[in-house]
């Protein structure tokens, strides 16, 4: 037997010097260039507020950018020095545990961050506060109940009713009863809750890959240590980490089989679908991971009815058990649409309406850009239903395949949704690596990863209408993938 050759290298300092420096940028540009408080905060508390206005902003918006492109630069290296030096069979030492430790230190500054690239933060302390206070924000925006939170809540959501279930509405709820109406300890609580959930992601996702006879180097790599995922999650703070970790820890126990396992899989993702329901979307594959267990058309059949029975008898049941635990209504499930306000192009309804609306324009000066996005919404739903049936149905193969369709049907989800943004993609991201993906999907989805984490500012506004900074972002991905997955250059490192 021809053992290969254990390569004795450093290969990942420099990338772990490169992220460091860039979250800690990122910590301290978050509270002058970050989702920035309107009221209070630590630079006011420290008499250092001119960092929040004016040329002090600018300065920290500048912090704060150059903090994400070290970042994604750090990320791209340990692709190229880590990750595909791995994909080649190349006999590197602890090449896991020194991705583990990479990530941590990476994200250990941002523990001390403020709220980066989104406001949503406030929104959910004000949510809690209103459930504490006895309003219902199913039926009623923000504004019924002035105080500190409200004037952090963006005006744009003022009026808004929220789109998340029972749980996201229980936990705010809990937290806002400890922390009363202390801004700055609501976004301490909010902030351990998001590391907790990326806790759980970066254990759950490596499990996963070698359930699946997959590599966790490239699974932890393209799936936790990712800047979108690093960023959102523990920068912004979504609920988005809690909602990825529950259906990551379910899929594994589903992936591990035994009716305990699975039952204990459908109660986690259960639990997700009542913190967000776009984790529904994960349940129909772990069907075919019922069914998969079974050898005989016959078994198969039985089991594909009894694994339906128990996934949405156990889903109704976890619901209805949240739902009345939390004290709020089922109101959540006329939400679940969530808002139209968001605009961008993320979604595949507003980028096709952005180009068919001057084009029919031509034709008829009485078309409304308004009127073109809701006939593209309309018609985006529609391709999400069939799209999701199909690729459920191709899905039905095997585990490898259940876990790729997940992926498919998240990403189908999104490109047809009326709203897409940036850490929606946490659910696609975080399973993408778990099987080894071919080389064109690696390429794929890092590309696509770097164009995402640079589209967005620290104050939550995008970039992605200024086409300048996203051609020069797409060719900066397009050429990082194509470095990164050489195979030319990786043979000749080996």
């Amino acid at each position: 037997m021809v053992r290969t050759p254990e390569v004795r290298t450093s290969v990942t300092p420099w990338p772990l010097r490169l992220g460091v420096a860039g979250t800690v940028v990122l910590a301290l540009a978050s509270f002058g260039g970050g989702a920035t408080r309107h009221r209070g905060g630590v630079l006011e508390a420290l008499g250092l507020s001119f960092f929040s206005f004016g040329h002090g902003r600018n300065l920290s918006i500048l912090g704060f950018w150059t903090g994400v492109f070290l970042l994604v630069a750090a990320w791209v290296g340990v692709g190229k020095y880590l990750v595909a030096p791995v994909l080649a069979k190349r006999n590197i030492p602890d090449a896991f545990s020194r991705l583990r430790t990479t990530v941590w230190v990476w994200v250990a500054p941002l523990l001390l961050a403020g709220p980066i690239a989104s406001r949503d933060v406030y929104s959910y302390l004000m949510q809690g506060a209103m459930v504490r206070d006895g309003f219902d924000p199913y039926t009623q925006g923000a504004a019924v109940n002035p105080g500190p939170f409200l004037l952090e809540v963006s005006q744009d959501w003022r009026n808004t009713t929220t789109p998340y279930g029972p749980l996201h509405l229980l936990t705010g709820n809990m937290v806002t009863s400890v922390v009363g109406d202390n801004v700055t300890a609501g976004i301490v609580v909010y902030k351990l809750l998001s590391v907790a959930g990326f806790l759980a992601i970066s254990w759950a996702v490596p499990r996963i890959a070698t359930a699946l006879g997959g590599n966790p180097v490239v699974a932890l790599w393209l799936g936790v240590a990712n800047p979108v995922m690093i960023i959102h999650l523990v920068g912004g703070m979504h609920n988005e980490s809690i909602m990825v970790a529950l259906v990551s820890l379910g899929l594994l126990a589903a992936l591990r089989g035994g009716r305990g396992s699975m039952a204990g899989g459908v109660g986690l993702i259960a639990l997700a679908v009542s913190l967000k329901a776009t984790a529904f979307l994960a349940m129909p594959f772990v069907l075919w991971l019922f069914i998969n267990r079974a050898t005989q058309p016959a078994k198969k059949f039985a089991a594909f009815l009894a694994g339906g029975v128990v996934i949405v008898a156990e889903t109704a049941l976890v619901l209805a058990a949240v739902t009345a635990l939390s004290g709020v209504s089922w109101g959540w499930l006329t939400e679940i649409s969530g808002n139209s306000k968001v605009i961008n192009p993320l979604a595949g309804p507003t980028l096709l309406t952005d180009f068919l609306t001057p084009l029919l324009q031509l034709f008829d000066p009485e078309v409304t850009y308004n009127g073109v996005l809701s006939a593209a919404r309309t018609a985006g739903m529609i391709c999400m239903l069939v799209g999701l049936v199909v690729v459920w149905w191709l899905a039905r193969g095997g585990r490898r395949q259940a876990i790729f369709g997940t992926v498919a049907a998240y990403q189908v989800a999104f490109a047809f949704n009326s709203v897409t943004l940036p850490w929606y993609f946490a659910s696609s991201i975080s399973l993408v690596g778990t099987p080894t993906p071919p080389r064109w999907l690696l390429k794929l989805a890092t590309g696509g990863s770097v164009v995402v984490a640079l589209a967005f500012a620290g104050d939550g506004n995008h970039q992605l209408y200024n086409w300048w900074w996203m051609l020069a972002t797409a060719a900066g991905a397009w050429w990082a993938a194509g470095w990164i997955f050489d195979p030319q250059a990786t043979k000749a490192r080996a």
